[in-house]
């Protein structure tokens, strides 16, 4: 995915106007218009406001990874002394068949949260 195609797919999650986005960055409509379209791209500046604005990395608006959490989420804590990532540091030091394991886990904790909704 392009930088134009995140960009238009984050502003429409966050159900923000054109204008509104405009006005964040202080910029013309024109302009969001051109990066949505791929016409121009956001300069760098640009780039770490949007990244702020969405709440997302820069990379991730980039498209240069699916993972849209900041360094911010990562220093999260889940549980007394354990952040999130810890938890993802624990998750990748396992031995593959676990990490499977692990996924189904948690997406079996996802449907029951869910089913309990």
């Amino acid at each position: 995915m392009n930088v134009n195609e995140i960009l238009l797919r984050l502003r429409i999650e966050k159900g923000v106007y054109q204008k509104e986005l405009a006005s964040y960055l202080k910029v013309s409509i024109g302009t969001i218009s051109n990066y949505e379209k791929g016409i121009h791209s956001p300069d760098l500046n640009t780039l770490c406001m949007l990244a702020d604005y969405f709440d997302v990395t820069t990379d991730y608006l980039l498209g240069r990874t699916t993972s849209r959490h900041n360094s911010d989420t990562l220093s999260r804590p889940l549980t007394k002394g354990y952040l999130v990532s810890d938890l993802l540091n624990t998750t990748l030091d396992l031995p593959p068949q676990d990490i499977s394991r692990l996924v189904d886990y948690a997406e079996l904790l996802k449907r029951a949260g869910a089913a309990k909704s």
